[in-house]
């Protein structure tokens, strides 16, 4: 079975004669699609060469995500039919069968569609990764993990129990370094990589073996592997991130550093003894990914012109707030790139250091060794800095020191876990901190949230009740002059009708009013009603404005703010 994909694409010179090359020779050795590993190179997107084919074979291309194939179709063809050949029977009219193909490049596949149907074919064109979702819906078949462990029997592995010594775990060392493993757990990264993925779940349960990936901040589930190969799948990203696979009682950390395609993917591994087994996480870090202007992220006009006031002030304090995975670390990145010039000298405290950018002088806090914020911070103050930048005030110690800087001529960045920014200035106090030096330090304190936006590939208009909109928070009177949108759900976002994020953002300049309040002790409702007079935008009130600029939806207003 082989694919004239390669040629076509060097015909209409969208590939060179090496990249033709380097595609036949990893075709011989990879196992993998020819689309996939056009992918892996870089040469094409997946969206790319689907457009491609449609155009050259004059084929419709089709998105399957809300499509009910119905039992007596899906019987037409069967299971192993369907995979070997990457097509789907959609629906039957009269004579004719519609037919859903990856590959239309391979001729004989419609003539053995039609002698083994008795019906013509209309083919239609579709993605490989919506075909893999479609043939895991609809039939209930795991289409990704049966590509990769196709040639791999029962017996392919050796697991290895509790009691086993250390030769029995020489032993697997050596099993989970055989292809069909190491392809999969390659194939799960590069895939997880390719959907802008910030973390996959690998979680063994008593009778089965769960694989989740987060994207836009939500899991979505992937593939569920025979419970058989978790000792085999989880001790291969042991190794490959220099973890002791001996030791399954106790928490470990590691890191692994990948080239996928022309790109480096650095991944921060976590695993964690359950009752079950080890349950492993993987945070990827794609720099390419990584968006640092301030512009881009979402912010309304006087909340970016407050924000970036408060960095280019020479000292003082800026704090930004959030739970974990709200983007903080990031905004801190982006306002470092703006302040970092060449007269200046830049320090940072991380736990751990995610990303390294030059100009910086980058520290990872160590608290096994006695490297805390603290120490760092202690330290950073000997070595002439200009900016300080603190991942996170975690205790009082922390926080005075940073405050002692921020009073002594220091531009000091940090951040905290509260869920707004009036309520910043409690936790502080609540620390331990006095309150006029938390007045006189502070400059302004930023709370922020990531928002998945809606796909504009299947973005639709909706009609929206009244009653929601007041649930909202919205005056339906004026609510109902804004068009609202949803998405139906297409290959571009993988069905859910997302993709990609934006902020939202809660930015409260420290006024001299508002440094009265704080000396006065004044309450967090009463500093954010202050703050609101002063022009600031509640959290619920940026993402109520996104969702009227048609941006996101009424429901992740909801699941984002919790208001409603």
């Amino acid at each position: 079975m082989e694919s004239r994909i390669p040629q076509l694409l060097l015909n209409a010179k969208i590939v060179d004669e090496d990249q033709y090359k380097t595609l036949l020779s990893q075709q011989k050795h990879s196992g993998n699609s020819v689309i996939t590993d056009l992918v892996k190179m870089g040469a094409m997107s997946e969206t790319q060469v689907a457009k491609f084919l449609a155009g050259y074979y004059n084929l419709k291309l089709v998105e399957l995500s809300q499509v009910e194939i119905p039992e007596d179709v899906s019987k037409i063809l069967s299971p192993e039919f369907v995979q070997k050949y990457s097509v789907i029977p959609l629906k039957r009219s009269g004579r004719n069968l519609t037919v859903a193909m990856v590959d239309p490049s391979i001729d004989f596949i419609i003539e053995d569609i039609k002698f083994i149907s008795g019906y013509d074919v209309d083919p239609v064109l579709v993605t490989e990764n919506v075909f893999l979702r479609t043939i895991e819906r609809c039939y209930k078949l795991s289409g990704t993990l049966d590509r990769i462990l196709q040639d791999m029997d029962d017996g392919g592995v050796e697991i290895i129990k509790e009691e086993e010594d250390k030769s029995d775990l020489a032993q697997l060392k050596d099993a989970i370094e055989d292809a069909p493993i190491v392809k999969l757990v390659d194939g799960l990264i590069a895939d997880a990589v390719k959907q802008s993925a910030s973390d996959i779940h690998i979680e063994p349960y008593e009778k089965t073996l769960r694989i989740r990936i987060r994207i836009d901040g939500v899991l979505q589930e992937v593939m569920s592997p025979p419970t058989h190969l978790k000792g085999a799948i989880i001790s291969r990203i042991k190794i490959m991130s220099n973890l002791d696979i001996a030791e399954r009682r106790v928490p470990q950390d590691g890191h692994i550093k990948m080239k996928l395609g022309d790109k480096y993917v650095d991944l921060r591994v976590s695993s964690l003894p359950t009752v079950f087994g080890e349950k492993v996480v993987l945070r990827i870090l794609d720099k390419s990914n990584l968006t640092l202007d301030l512009a881009k992220f979402g912010f309304e006009e006087k909340a970016l012109k407050d924000f970036q006031k408060a960095i280019s002030l020479p000292c003082g304090m800026v704090l930004v707030t959030g739970p974990t995975g709200s983007g903080k670390t990031t905004t801190l990145y982006s306002a470092l790139t703006l302040v970092n010039t060449g007269t200046v000298n830049t320090m940072t405290a991380e736990d751990p250091v995610e990303y390294h950018f030059d100009g910086l002088n980058q520290v990872p806090v160590r608290e096994e060794i006695g490297l805390s914020f603290a120490t760092a911070l202690k330290a950073f103050l000997r070595q002439d800095p200009d900016i300080i930048m603190i991942g996170e005030i975690r205790d009082l110690e922390t926080g005075s020191i940073a405050i002692r800087a921020a009073l002594t001529g220091h531009l000091v960045l940090s951040t905290l876990h509260t869920n707004s920014a009036s309520a910043t200035i409690s936790r502080l106090i609540d620390m331990g901190i006095e309150p006029f030096l938390v007045s006189s330090s502070v400059n302004l304190i930023m709370a922020q949230r990531l928002m998945r936006k809606i796909c504009n590939n299947c973005k639709t208009k909706v009609d929206v009740h009244p009653e929601m909109l007041r649930e909202a928070g919205i005056d339906p009177t004026e609510g109902l002059k804004y068009s609202y949108y949803k998405g139906k759900g297409c290959a571009e976002c993988n069905g859910t009708g997302y993709r990609g994020r934006t902020g939202i953002y809660e930015v409260m300049p420290i006024s001299p009013p508002m440094r009265r309040m704080i000396l006065e002790r004044a309450s967090t409702a009463e500093m954010e009603e202050q703050a609101v007079k002063e022009g600031m935008l509640t959290l619920h009130d940026a993402a109520n404005t996104k969702c009227k600029m048609g941006v996101t939806t009424l429901e992740e207003v909801f699941r984002v703010t919790g208001e409603g």
